[in-house]
């Protein structure tokens, strides 16, 4: 479905979050006969939760805690866990600094060399910890950083980037060769982000191993404001499932799709794999968590550019233990904790035995979906209405 703007251009219908809604199945389930297991780059999770790379969310020791409760963090390899021998020292900075001064706090920070050694370091306590270790990188150093991944026992890399093509062209520098990287390696190569069907599919040509799905919708992210470019989740995730159905049909290589960002309470886990997503990636509800680097602080990969900066130190307070926000209990009725238990309990009331199968529950567009009998709750800024 197209809208004409005016002049003969016109632009393609986009949902979000808000806009949809779950439809109850003809048969529904216990929440305790559900399965929301996620089979992910040779490994196999509890739930399909992924925590960002972002250095307010992940740090070696919340890579343990996700282990334990059965999930996957990603550890940011250009953040201030690899510049620093101390890193707790710059995040206490970056905590403490007024909002007025804090972007400039980070571009400074965020200008000290980063430092290979840690690299190896890093991994290898993520790895001490028993987790899965799974890295986050841009494709400028992706191919430098290469070598000390591999050395240091790197199970997942993730190459991410605003937006990655896979044709990107520069003057000023040697694009990374996709293909070329996912082939030279044996370790799966998750690449992000891109939000449309035909740069999914192509990446997935590359030989990702995964997609990473948003542009933009981060809770630290300003993106959207800053460069205007980005595409609603719903609609996004639903076009990158396309391209991983189409490529599976074709090649019988099946490649998972992520939707990352712009996701912080149960009901849009659920409406993201509804949309046809494998899992999710979030960093704001981990950065929430008592055990989190930032402290009640979230900002994204992009705050810092020394140029441009494309994201902001927001203020999240802490919620819980990261246990409770996973696993529960819930203390509030607000969708920001126990996100697994909301998770299973949406699969047993559409009828969805596994994650494939909420993938094909069915969605209602729904633009009065928050809004509708909720004016005591948004009065009182309470529930659906904070």
């Amino acid at each position: 479905m197209r809208i004409e703007l005016g002049g003969g251009k016109t632009a393609k219908w986009a949902l979000g979050y808000d806009e949809v809604a779950l439809v109850p199945g003809l048969k529904t389930l216990d929440p305790a006969d559900v399965s929301t297991a996620f089979d992910f780059c040779g490994h196999t999770f509890k739930f399909p939760i992924i925590a960002s790379s972002m250095d307010s969310a992940v740090n070696p020791r919340m890579a343990g805690l996700f282990h334990k409760y059965g999930g996957l963090a990603v550890i940011n390899l250009q953040g201030v866990q690899t510049r620093f021998e101390d890193p707790e020292a710059a995040l206490d900075r970056i905590r403490r600094e007024p909002v007025e001064t804090a972007t400039a706090l980070m571009q400074e920070i965020y200008t000290e060399p980063i430092k290979e050694d840690l690299i190896g370091r890093r991994i290898s306590e993520i790895k001490a910890e028993g987790s899965v270790a799974a890295v986050g990188v841009t494709p400028m150093v992706a191919a430098k950083f290469l070598p000390a991944m591999e050395e240091a026992g790197v199970d997942i890399i993730m190459i991410q980037s605003t937006v990655t093509s896979p044709a990107h062209e520069s003057s000023q520098t040697e694009p990374l060769d996709l293909k070329k990287y996912c082939s030279s390696t044996d370790k799966p190569v998750v690449i992000g982000n891109c939000v449309s069907e035909e740069v999914a599919y192509e990446l997935m040509k590359c030989g990702a191993a995964g997609i990473l799905v948003g542009i933009g919708p981060g809770q630290a992210c300003t993106s959207r404001g800053v460069l205007g470019i980005g595409v609603p989740q719903i609609t996004a995730t639903a076009e990158c499932a396309a391209a991983r159905n189409r490529f599976f049909k074709e090649t019988g290589r099946y490649v998972s799709v992520v939707t990352d960002g712009g996701i912080a309470k149960g009901g849009e886990v659920v409406k993201s794999i509804a949309a046809g997503g494998d899992a999710v990636m979030m960093g704001s509800p981990f950065a929430k968590a008592e055990e989190s680097p930032g402290g009640g602080f979230h900002w994204g990969m992009a705050t810092p550019d020394p140029a441009l900066p494309r994201g902001t130190r927001v203020t999240v307070d802490i919620t819980g233990t990261l246990e409770q926000i996973l696993l529960g209990p819930a203390r509030k009725p607000d969708g920001y904790t126990n996100l697994v238990g909301a998770l299973r309990v949406a699969m047993g009331m559409v009828g969805a035995r596994t994650l494939k199968e909420l993938q094909q529950a069915e969605l209602v567009f729904a633009p009065a979906f928050m809004s509708e009998g909720k004016f005591y709750q948004k009065s009182q800024k309470v529930g659906m209405g904070r």
